[in-house]
């Protein structure tokens, strides 16, 4: 089996390290550190590019470190287990930059990463597959489930409930078919002896594993700055960096009491109602029925009489009589379609929040919002030593 000698000079979007073989392609390679000096086995050939798995760590980067977790990096819950912290943040602020400027052709760029400090038991959810026997997450790019008794990256809480949740058998009653069953079991912080306080059944193979603030008898909630929010749909898994991304999108925006917001893609209303607390009026959209149920209650949780939502399409919400003086969106991973990018130049606020998990779709999308100019970005690590990143950027006529 042919070997390559190679230095990784960079990390891809997905955390691999990047390299250059010999005939020119560019090498993909998981668990690899800028600087590293690397001998390689390729495992996968493509006209252009390579992926390939390390045989041996000829001359280690200054940026590696020992992986402080046995199931890394077989799982694939994490990426950058073997990198330094500030590593990490300066390949996060590479992409993104990269991104900017190759994809956007933009001249604006991120100069700062807020974080928590905190890399280690952030997480307020986990989801864990089951493969009908053991428990575990699945192994990187596949569905091959990696048993695991406990994860660095979940809440203390969560962790204690997975201790006592090792097989399937657990949580599913004997009798029951398994293979394809799932269980989801929420989790509180008030758990008592590590067990798990409350469970619903779904349909398909998952465990899903969730940290909330109160106790057995009331509703799954988050607080985030004297806000709380019910968190039966989507909320995000960082409750101390979203605090950081809601905050900053509330700068952006700079709303008055005589001004209107509009939050496309709204899920649960969290955002809509930390920055629409500075509005006259503020209209959530949401295209799921569930989550705009629950931004409902949200509203009447915090009092907040002038916020609404709809269940709409994110191009095909209807603003009524009044003319939104700032329009958030946050989209999913795939960016803001055709369509969504027109209705939002035909309502043509004042300025556009743009809140994104995908650093080349946003860049994209930047570059298609003719008539508005980004104009200042920063970036919030919602997810420690995995690749993913988060950005807000505030957009003007």
């Amino acid at each position: 089996m042919q070997t390559h000698i190679v230095t990784v000079t960079g990390y891809g979007s997905g955390g691999d390290g990047i390299a250059r073989l010999e005939d020119g392609r560019v090498v993909f390679i998981r668990g690899a550190a800028r600087g590293d000096i690397l001998e390689i086995n390729l495992i996968e050939e493509r006209p252009r590019s390579a992926k390939a798995e390390i045989t041996r760590v000829i001359k280690p980067s200054p940026n590696r470190i020992e992986p402080d977790c046995p199931a890394y990096p077989a799982c694939g819950g994490c990426d950058f287990r073997h990198i330094t912290y500030e590593e990490e943040l300066a390949s996060k602020l590479s992409r993104i930059n990269d991104a900017l400027a190759r994809i956007g052709k933009l001249p604006i760029r991120v100069r700062e990463i807020l974080t928590t400090g905190q890399t280690e038991g952030y997480r307020n959810k986990a989801v864990l597959h089951s493969d009908g026997t053991s428990l575990g997450f699945y192994k990187s790019n596949s569905h091959k489930v990696i048993p695991i008794s406990g994860c660095l990256l979940l809440k203390d809480d969560i962790n204690k409930a997975l201790n006592n949740l090792t097989t399937v058998g657990d949580i599913i009653p004997r009798g029951e078919k398994t293979l394809h069953g799932e269980k989801t079991v929420r989790s509180e912080r008030t758990l008592r002896d590590g067990k798990t306080l409350r469970g619903e059944k779904t349909l398909r193979g998952e465990i899903t594993l969730r940290s909330g603030r109160n106790g057995i008898d009331d509703p799954l909630e988050e607080e985030l700055d004297g806000l709380v929010f019910g968190i039966s749909g989507f909320f995000q898994i960082n409750t101390g960096a979203a605090l950081l991304l809601y905050q900053k999108a509330r700068e952006f925006a700079v709303l008055k009491k005589d001004e209107t917001l509009v939050d496309i893609y709204c899920g649960v209303g969290s955002l809509t109602l930390f920055v629409g607390r500075d509005a006259g009026y503020a209209l959530g959209v949401e295209l799921d029925r569930a989550a705009v149920e629950t931004a409902r209650e949200n509203a009447k949780r915090n009092n907040m009489t002038h916020v609404e939502f709809i269940k709409a399409d994110a191009a095909k919400w209807d603003s009524g009589k009044f003319h939104p003086d700032c329009i958030i969106v946050d989209p999913p991973r795939k960016g803001l379609s055709p369509r969504v990018i027109r209705k939002m130049r035909e309502t043509a606020p004042a300025r556009i929040v743009y809140v994104s998990c995908d650093p080349a779709t946003l860049a994209r999308d930047l570059r298609k919002l003719e008539g508005y100019t980004a104009q200042s970005i920063c970036a919030v690590d919602m997810f420690p030593r995995t690749a993913n990143i988060e950005c807000c950027c505030l957009l003007t006529q």
